[in-house]
């Protein structure tokens, strides 16, 4: 894989729904695609795509289908490739991986060289956390929206319909994440130093007061770092130093604290007292930080110390069998003859 650090990336927000108004941009976009991020806000993400393909797609795979929130689509991180209209009118190409949670989508874009341009008439995207299964969008859409039609004409095969739908393997809370680099950057640190410091988040799906006791008013301008179990704060340093190295899109697992120290006048919790709460994370970097989708597995008692103070070793990132989630990293294959992935996404650690 060629190597693709030194390219101009950015973050985003938008809305998860038809107008896909952008809602965060990140100062990134200015070297990416040449507009300056005030400039992007409550407008149309699809008005700066330059592809040929119905941009109807696009919203559909963020859409809910019935059901409840991702029952009939169980993936929620994806990685398309599109063209982007620079501000000087020409077409930027963009990898784009995107993370589908609550009412929005966040999404980390690396601009890649001109020479990988072409014309996109169907949108194919890959589910990250369906097995890296490639998806035509296109022709999904149209089957879809023909099984809908017929199903509203002959309702007694509602319940095949359903059943054919991708469906999720419960209601597994998640949460999104963007941490930014902040000062720390601009102090000489990089972008492994900022997270390392405390990279600060600047957006929080509502989501998150589901997976920790906070809610997004208390985590704005928190270091990441406060909400991570202690005895996981090594494991995690080293993850973001992984991130901080590559473009791919990678996934760990890791404990947050139930009640983390982010609420300013909050009786603390002792940390024999603090359950964990065990997650699955995608991440994926850009030049101004980070975008992580996090997806809840289970909770557990704070680990046990020995008599020198230090955690007895934790059993956290082994996948419960009877928290009924697959493991992302157990969906893809490291066979790289039984796998249709780059065999760089296999490298898990």
């Amino acid at each position: 894989m060629a190597n693709t650090c030194g390219q101009p990336s950015f973050i985003g927000i938008h809305t998860r729904d038809s107008s896909m108004r952008v809602l965060y941009v990140s100062p990134g976009v200015e070297a990416a695609l040449g507009y300056p991020p005030e400039a992007m806000i409550n407008l149309r993400i699809i008005d700066y795509l330059t592809d040929q393909f119905d941009m109807a797609d696009l919203s559909w795979i963020y859409e809910s289908k019935g059901g409840g929130e991702d029952e009939t689509d169980a993936a929620s991180a994806y990685v398309m490739y599109v063209n982007a209209k620079a501000a000087d009118g020409t077409p930027a190409v963009q990898r784009a991986t995107t993370f589908k949670c609550d009412n929005c989508v966040v999404f980390v874009t690396l601009t890649l060289p001109k020479s990988q341009y072409r014309e996109h008439t169907r949108l194919e995207v890959q589910l990250l956390d369906q097995g890296m299964k490639q998806l035509d969008v296109s022709q999904r859409r149209r089957e879809y929206q023909a099984a809908v039609a017929a199903a509203a004409a002959h309702r007694s095969r509602r319940a095949s319909l359903q059943a054919s739908m991708y469906r999720a393997q419960g209601a597994q809370v998640k949460a999104a994440f963007v941490l930014e680099r902040l000062d720390a950057v601009e102090a000489g640190m990089g972008l492994r130093g900022a997270l390392l410091a405390g990279a600060r988040v600047v957006f929080a799906t509502g989501s998150v007061s589901r997976l920790i006791d906070a809610d997004t008013s208390d985590l704005y301008q928190v270091p990441f770092m406060k909400l991570v179990a202690p005895e996981d704060l090594l494991h995690v340093g080293r993850f973001f130093d992984r991130l901080a190295e590559t473009t791919d899109v990678l996934f760990e697992t890791f404990s947050l604290l139930s009640r983390p120290p982010v609420v300013e006048g909050d009786v603390a919790v002792g940390d024999n007292e603090n359950t964990r709460v065990v997650v699955e994370c995608v991440g994926a970097g850009s030049r101004d930080g980070v975008a992580l989708l996090l997806a809840k597995l289970r909770t557990m008692p704070p680990p046990k110390r020995d008599s020198m103070g230090n955690y007895i070793h934790s059993r956290v990132r082994e996948v419960s069998d009877e928290a009924g989630y697959i493991s992302l990293s157990e969906l893809i294959s490291s066979d790289p003859d039984s796998s249709d992935v780059p065999e760089a996404w296999a490298q898990l650690r």
